[in-house]
């Protein structure tokens, strides 16, 4: 699995603002989710936390969407998640609850306790990872859908620049310590984020352009988080609003 030849399907969607990303990115994600039941019966999901996936998530709750989506046959799991409980404003799980799940009939999701001790939260979902898709020793998790945002300073999950976390290889899942924050977190990691089947970022802002600019750049030798984002076999796709796009 870890010696697949590469074969990037880059798309950039530029629209005017949030609104508009919401309905590119909510015909994505049906699309994806349409093919993932016709050909394997469950669609499986990895959502990201922070303001800019708000609109998609709120969309999604509106009645034609909401009818559209086969939500019995869709499986959430989490990128990453603050080491904070369910309640608390900053959790991921938290917003996605409040603005998504619990508006609509979804019934399958496995959140990461960032109540817990981090190493142990850690394992605990890795060894969920590993139950749910059946998985051996060396096998990693094929997600259908990646749902991932970026920060100015690039990093994308809970993955940051300069963080020993870039190199991990072999885990699905660490805790670690991100000093620029003063926080705990867990991730998942870039080989389980690279296998998924299309990873989608959601950006919003202008000051976004510049860091924009660097993640898509496929040419040079990736060193921000996001830049490095490349799915082995499988669809990377940025959903962007103008101000990110153009700067202003």
């Amino acid at each position: 699995m870890f010696g697949r030849s590469r074969s990037i399907h880059l798309s950039v969607h530029i629209h005017k603002d949030p609104a508009a990303m919401a309905e590119r990115a909510a015909h994505i994600l049906a699309g994806a989710c349409e093919e993932a039941v016709a050909e394997r019966g469950v669609f499986k999901i990895a959502l990201s936390g922070g303001q800019t996936p708000i609109p998609l998530f709120r969309l999604l709750t509106a009645d034609d969407w909401a009818e559209r989506l086969p939500w019995d046959k869709m499986t959430f799991f989490w990128v990453d998640e603050r080491c904070v409980g369910p309640e608390h404003p900053e959790s991921n799980y938290g917003l996605a609850r409040r603005e998504l799940l619990s508006r609509v009939p979804a019934m399958h999701f496995f959140r990461m306790r960032g109540e817990e001790d981090p190493v142990e939260a850690a394992v605990k979902y890795e060894q969920q990872l590993r139950s749910d898709f059946g998985l051996g020793p060396q096998e990693l998790p094929r997600f259908d859908f990646m749902l991932l945002g970026m920060g100015e300073d690039g990093h994308t999950g809970s993955i940051f620049p300069n963080s020993p976390a870039l190199a991990e290889k072999k885990r699905l899942v660490i805790d670690q310590y991100v000093p620029e924050r003063k926080a705990d977190r867990l991730t998942l990691t870039l080989p389980v984020i690279n296998n998924a089947r299309c990873c989608m970022f959601l950006v919003t802002g202008a000051e976004k352009h510049n860091v924009l600019s660097r993640a898509l750049n496929l040419l040079t030798e990736p060193t921000l988080p996001a830049q490095m984002v490349r799915p082995g076999i499988g669809d990377l796709i940025w959903v962007v609003d103008e101000a990110a796009a153009n700067g202003e």
